[in-house]
């Protein structure tokens, strides 16, 4: 049966358009922004850190004298000091917000031990540092971001951990349908895969937590009670996602009240030790027949003997 052209044109529009409509309707959701937005966070934050780390080495070079710990600061003061001209010490306070260090920087900038910068050394650092600049205007930008889509998105949660291990969670599950459906122990044990799979391949110690370790109330507990409060914040965050996924009821109140009354009766509770492993002790051996103790017969040790001696029992038809 011959068939038209023109019918294999249409129906591979109509497919088309189907498939279209179908990826539009699937990313129609915000949670997919929340969780690439969150994902550039974190991959940010990294590269951030190591470009302070980086800056550090690298502006101690020709100031070694300076010690900041913070990458703003530091990033400013890179700045300020390449001018040309020597800094008052009312511009670094701005940045240090410390008298005495402002007036040691002061000093030294005039007469620093370390190397001179020529021209084009110069002009590095100063790209370096205002990258720096960039890169934390691009993390505040994205935390207002996160802290709105969070709070609209999975409300109960954020309000149980806060904005960014929400979304983070949600980034770990893949979806907020995957995640609301999630049992409590899987929430728990989310961003700790690698340490579960390494359990279950070479039975390492199994993981207690995962991005939950993030949370204040538990990293600052001590380590025998770590797990069960992470699965304590576990059951409830798995019914506040619940709520936020189909009911769209905020009970994150009520949850958060019975949660720290939990957490509090954890705490207070004294810690069990942990037994201690009992050493072997060898059992004494059994006598034989007779009350006395035969030893190797034959240049054979006891332990031959007996397994010779059961099967001969087992011969005769005795057990």
């Amino acid at each position: 049966m011959a068939v038209k052209e023109g019918s294999f044109e249409e129906l591979r529009a109509k497919m088309l358009a189907s498939a279209k409509a179908g990826i539009q309707e699937a990313y129609s959701s915000e949670e997919y922004a929340l969780i690439q937005a969150i994902n550039a966070y974190l991959e940010t934050n990294k590269s951030y850190n190591l470009t302070y780390e980086r800056l550090t080495e690298w502006f101690g070079i020709y100031f070694p004298e300076i010690r900041v710990n913070n990458a703003k600061s530091l990033a400013d003061l890179a700045l300020l000091l390449t001018k040309p001209e020597q800094p008052s010490i009312e511009e670094i306070k701005k940045i240090i917000n410390n008298e005495q260090m402002a007036k040691i920087i002061h000093e030294k900038s005039g007469k620093t031990i370390g190397r001179k910068m020529n021209l084009e050394e110069k002009k590095a650092v100063i790209e370096f540092a205002e990258l720096s600049n960039n890169l934390l205007r691009v993390l505040t930008s994205l935390e207002d971001y996160i802290k709105i889509a969070s709070e609209r998105i999975l409300p109960n949660t954020t309000y149980l951990t806060d904005e960014k291990i929400a979304a983070e969670l949600l980034s770990k599950a893949g979806s907020m349908e995957r995640l609301a459906t999630m049992p409590a122990s899987t929430v728990q044990l989310l961003g700790a895969e690698k340490s579960l799979f390494k359990h279950i391949k070479f039975g390492s110690k199994p993981p207690k937590y995962g991005v939950l370790f993030k949370l204040p109330v538990v990293n600052t507990a001590p380590r025998e009670i770590r797990g069960r409060i992470a699965r304590v914040y576990a059951t409830k965050i798995s019914i506040g996602l619940k709520a936020d996924y189909y009911t769209k009821k905020f009970i994150g109140k009520e949850l958060k009240k019975t949660l720290d009354e939990t957490v509090q009766k954890i705490r207070s509770a004294p810690i069990k030790p942990k037994p201690q492993m009992q050493q072997y002790q060898q059992k004494p051996q059994e006598q034989r027949r007779g009350g006395q103790h035969r030893g190797p017969m034959h240049g054979h040790s006891n332990s031959h003997f007996d397994f010779n001696r059961k099967r001969a029992y087992k011969k005769d038809g005795r057990r």
